[in-house]
């Protein structure tokens, strides 16, 4: 069985509208049957928007699915909801599942407070994140998002959960952080990696997993490859992020975890391993690190 060690479950990305009572209709039971029709036994639900809404959200899915579970914190486009909300234009109305109470709005401390709480007390949180450093868009400054990252990397040594790191053009001052910050105890991933060999023997130095999207499967995607041949089995884990970066041959279209399978074809290619062996040595990696039990 394979499992998605990173996937957002948002209710705007998977639903269509309808001619129903409701004007839509939520297609995340469907996608979570198509995931364990592919052989998905295991996913691990993002929660880390602006707000509360996609922390719930994961929480949710969490604690409702027995081989679901969550992984809570704030992306670094908006680590200035933490670091500088004095700036932050009013969020839209978000959607709200039926079986949860309206949404938090929180801001500043206490959504940090309110997330740090959390990651704490619920046993379905796995890990902490994603958080990290985003330099490409920039839509929090660097130093907002170094800031935050700090924060949550002695959340992590705190509640000694292992880091869901989302690392765009920005590997470096990263990993200064995280060596200035003494790391963290039980590691943690790179999540949808896009650096090349270089970073990977950095961030495998540093005790953290590489985790592979479907940007490997992409034709642009040499460096990642080469990482993907080199980084060993013991620290290799796959992902979709959904429901973006669908992988080649479904690229365009909305991604679901079902779509994991493709990407892992790519990569036991690239390893030139069975793709057997593949699925036990992910699956192995994925449950030591995230401490999963088996389904």
């Amino acid at each position: 069985m394979w499992i998605d060690t990173h996937c957002h479950l948002e209710f705007a990305d998977f639903c269509q509208p309808t001619a129903g009572a409701d004007g839509f209709v939520d297609e995340r039971p469907e996608v979570l049957a198509r995931a364990a029709a592919a052989g998905l036994s295991q996913l691990i639900v993002i929660g880390s928007g602006r707000g509360m809404h996609e922390v719930e959200t994961a929480l949710h899915y969490a604690r409702s699915h027995s081989h679901l579970y969550a992984a809570i914190g704030v992306h670094p486009h908006d680590a200035c909801a933490i670091e500088a909300p004095e700036c932050l234009a009013p969020l839209p109305p978000q959607p709200s599942l039926p079986s949860l109470p309206p949404q938090e709005v929180l801001v500043g401390e206490p959504l940090w407070a309110r997330i740090a709480q959390l990651a704490e007390s619920e046993s379905r949180v796995v890990a902490i994140g994603e958080t990290g450093l985003d330099y490409h868009y920039q839509h929090s400054t660097p130093g907002q998002q170094q800031a935050l990252l700090r924060r949550f990397v002695r959340l992590s040594q705190k509640l000694r959960k292992p880091l869901s790191l989302h690392i765009r053009d920005a590997h470096g001052e990263a990993q200064r952080i995280l060596a200035e910050e003494g790391g963290s105890p039980r590691g943690g991933v790179v999540h949808c990696f896009t650096g090349g060999l270089a970073e990977a023997r950095t961030w495998l130095d540093l005790g953290f997993y590489i985790s592979l999207s479907g940007i490997v499967t992409f034709k642009s995607a040499a460096a990642i490859q080469e990482a993907a041949r080199f980084v060993p089995a013991e620290r290799l884990l796959l992902e979709t992020d959904c429901p973006y970066l669908a992988p080649v041959p479904l690229r365009g279209k909305r991604n679901e975890p079902a779509y994991l399978v493709h990407t892992a074809l790519l990569v036991a290619k690239l390893r030139g391993v069975a793709l057997a062996q593949l699925q036990a040595e992910t699956t192995q990696a994925a449950q030591r690190l995230f401490g999963l039990g088996t389904s």
